[in-house]
C-alpha cells in the first residue's frame, strides 16, 4: 500500500461519491449540484468514515474556481448584454441590493458586524448560472425575450460578484477585526486610500489584458490551431486559463478569478472560442465537480438541528425575498406578468459565486462559519426547490395561456416550416452534420436540423433547411422535430452521453424510426447500439457520406436492396 496518497485518495474518493449522488440527483429530476456537494459532506469532517485533506481540497477548489471563472468569461456575451441593458443592468442591481439588505439583516439580528451582513448578503444575492440555464433550455427559453433578460440579468450579477471578489480582501483589511482600529484613527481617507489603490492595480491588469492580451491570446490559439495537433490545442487553452491567473495575482495582486474571468473572455473573441470550449469542457467539468466537493467537505450538517430557523429564514429569503424583489422590479419596467415570474422563478436558488464569496469571507475572517453553513444549507434547499417551482410555473402558465406571450418571443428568426413528413432528422450541424444535410437534399431527402449552436441553427435556416435550436435530450425539443412523422433520425453530436439519451428518447417516441449515430470508438458504438441505435460509424474520414449511404439504404429512401450496415 502507498503512503502519502492524500491527493489521490480525495480525487479518486471525491468523484466517485460525486459520481454516484450526482446520477440519483439527476435521476430524482434534481441538478447534479445537490449530488456533488452532499458527496463532499460525505468525505467531509463532520460525517463519520472516510475524512479527504482539507488543505488539498481547498487547492484543488481554486482550480476550480479558476476554471469556473474561465468558463463564465468564454461564454461572456457583451451582445447579448446589450440587447436586454435596460432592463438586466437596472433590475439585477437593484435585485441584488434587495437581497443583500435582507440578508444584512438577517445577519444584525444574530448580532453579525456590519461587514458580516455585507458578505452573508452578497452571497444570498446571486444565482447559479448552473442551474439557471439547464432550466431555460429544458423549457426553450434560451432565445425567447424572457430568456433574453433571465442571462442578461445573470451576467450583470456575475459582474458585479467580480467586483466584489477584488473589492473583499481591501475592505477586510479596513473593516475586518485587524484593521477596524486602524480604519477608525484613519477615518474615511484610510479606506478610501486602500480601495484606490486596489481599483488601481484591477486597472492596471485590465489595461495589460485589453492592450496586449488582446493581441496576443487569439494570435497563440490560432498559431498552435494551425500545428493541427488537438493535444496541443487543448494545453495551450489550459495553459492561457490558468497562466493568465496565476499571472494576474502574481504581478497585479488580484484574485485568481479575476484574471481566469479575462482570460476566457478574451479568447471569446477568437474564431476559435467555440473549440476552445469544447476542448476544455471536460477538464473544466471534473475540476468543478471537485471544487462542489470541496465546498461540500465545509458543510456541518449539525446547522439543521441547531439552527432550524435561521436555515429556514436564510431559504426563504433566496427563494422568497429576492424572487419577490426581482418579480416587482421586472414588472416595474412594463414587462408581462409571464416574464416577471420567469425571472423572479430563475433566481430563486444560489449556487457557485455564493460558495466563492462565502469561502472567500470565512479566510478573510470577515464572516463566521455559521454563516458559510447557512449558505450551504440555503443553496442545497433552493437548488432542490428550483425544479418544483419551475413545474408550478408550466402549469400556471398552461391555465393562463393568454398572459405568456408565446408568439412574440420566437426563438430565432422565422426559418423554414418545420411541418414535415417523411423527413430525416439531423441531430448536430456542425461540420459533419452540414456536410450530411447537403449530401441528403442533393438526393432528395427532406431535412430537419437540431443543433444548441445559435450560428449553426441561423446557418441552415440561411439555406432554407427547418432548424431547431437546443438540446436533443430535451423532450420538448424532439416534440417539435415530429419523430412520429419522420423516418429517420441521424445523430451527428460527438456527444455520445447526449447522444445515447436523445436516441432512448426517440425510440420511445417512434418505434419504427430508423436511429443512425456517429461514433469515435468501439466503446460508443456499444453504448449507442444499446440505446436503440440501428447503425453507427466509427469513421472521421468521409463520415458524413457514409451516414449519407447509409440514410439512402433504408425506406422510403431506398435504391437497392441491402441492409442497414452497422460498423
Amino acid at each position: 500500500m502507498h503512503h502519502d496518497t492524500s491527493l489521490i485518495d480525495i480525487i479518486a474518493v471525491g468523484l466517485a461519491i460525486a459520481f454516484v449522488l450526482g446520477t440519483l440527483a439527476n435521476k430524482l429530476k434534481v441538478s447534479p449540484l445537490v449530488g456533488y456537494l452532499l458527496a463532499g459532506v460525505f468525505v467531509g469532517p463532520f460525517t463519520p468514515g472516510f475524512v479527504a485533506d482539507q488543505d488539498l481540497a481547498n487547492q484543488l477548489s481554486e482550480l476550480g474556481v479558476m476554471l469556473l471563472m474561465f468558463g463564465v468569461g468564454l461564454h461572456f456575451s457583451l451582445e447579448d448584454l446589450m440587447e436586454v441593458k435596460w432592463i438586466a443592468i437596472p433590475g439585477a442591481i437593484a435585485q441584488i441590493a434587495v437581497a443583500t439588505l435582507l440578508g444584512w439583516g438577517l445577519a444584525w439580528s444574530m448580532g453579525w458586524s456590519p461587514i458580516n451582513g455585507l458578505v452573508f448578503g452578497l452571497a444570498l444575492s446571486v444565482a447559479s448560472t448552473v442551474v439557471l440555464l439547464r432550466a431555460l433550455e429544458e423549457r426553450r427559453l434560451l432565445e425567447t425575450k424572457r430568456g433574453k433578460i433571465a442571462i442578461g440579468w445573470l451576467i450583470v450579477e456575475d459582474l458585479v460578484m467580480v467586483v466584489a471578489l477584488v473589492l473583499l480582501p481591501a475592505l477586510a483589511d479596513i473593516l475586518g477585526d485587524t484593521g477596524a482600529a486602524a480604519a477608525a484613527d484613519g477615518g474615511s481617507a484610510t479606506i478610501l486610500k486602500a480601495l484606490g489603490w486596489t481599483l488601481l492595480k484591477v486597472a492596471a491588469f485590465v489595461a495589460v489584458m485589453l492592450v496586449v492580451g488582446a493581441r496576443v491570446i487569439p494570435w497563440t490559439l490560432e498559431k498552435v490551431a494551425a500545428t493541427g495537433s488537438r493535444e496541443l490545442f487543448t494545453l495551450s487553452v489550459l495553459a492561457i486559463a490558468l497562466g493568465v491567473a496565476f499571472g494576474s495575482a502574481l504581478l497585479f495582486g488580484v484574485s485568481f478569478a479575476l484574471g481566469a474571468f479575462f482570460a476566457g473572455m478574451l479568447l471569446n473573441r477568437s474564431e476559435l472560442s467555440h473549440k476552445a470550449a469544447n476542448d476544455s469542457l471536460p477538464l473544466r467539468d471534473a475540476f468543478a465537480v471537485l471544487f462542489f466537493v470541496s465546498v461540500g467537505m465545509l458543510f456541518d450538517p449539525h446547522i439543521l438541528l441547531q439552527h432550524p430557523l435561521l436555515v429556514l429564514a436564510t431559504f426563504l429569503t433566496i427563494t422568497v425575498g429576492k424572487s419577490v424583489a426581482a418579480y416587482f422590479i421586472v414588472r416595474a419596467f412594463g414587462h408581462p406578468t409571464s416574464t416577471a415570474l420567469t425571472i423572479s422563478v430563475s433566481l430563486a436558488q444560489i449556487g457557485e459565486f455564493s460558495f466563492i464569496l462565502a469561502g472567500l469571507g470565512v479566510s478573510l475572517a470577515i464572516l463566521p462559519e455559521t454563516g458559510r453553513d447557512l449558505v450551504l444549507a440555503g443553496a442545497l434547499m433552493s437548488i432542490i426547490a428550483n425544479p418544483f417551482l419551475f413545474s408550478w410555473l408550466d402549469r400556471w402558465q398552461a391555465k393562463h395561456p393568454i398572459l405568456v406571450p408565446a408568439k412574440a418571443e420566437p426563438e430565432l428568426p422565422p426559418g423554414p416550416s418545420l411541418d414535415l413528413h417523411g423527413h430525416a432528422i439531423v441531430i448536430g450541424y456542425g461540420r459533419v452534420g452540414q456536410e450530411l444535410a447537403r449530401v441528403l437534399r442533393e438526393r432528395g431527402v427532406p431535412v430537419l436540423a437540431i443543433d444548441d449552436n445559435r450560428e449553426h441553427v441561423a446557418k441552415a435556416h440561411a439555406l432554407g433547411i427547418p432548424a431547431i435550436r437546443g438540446s436533443a435530450a430535451a423532450d420538448k425539443v424532439l416534440a417539435e422535430a415530429h419523430p412520429e412523422r419522420a423516418k429517420i433520425a441521424v445523430l451527428a453530436i460527438p456527444q455520445p452521453l447526449e447522444a445515447g439519451e436523445a436516441l432512448a428518447k426517440l425510440r420511445a417516441l417512434n418505434p419504427s424510426l430508423t436511429l443512425l449515430a456517429r461514433a469515435h470508438s468501439d466503446a460508443e458504438v456499444r453504448h449507442l447500439l444499446e440505446h436503440g441505435a440501428d447503425g453507427a460509424v466509427m469513421a472521421e474520414r468521409e463520415l458524413a457520406y457514409s451516414l449519407a449511404e447509409m440514410v439512402m439504404s433504408t425506406p422510403p429512401y431506398r435504391t437497392m436492396d441491402k441492409p442497414i450496415p452497422t460498423l
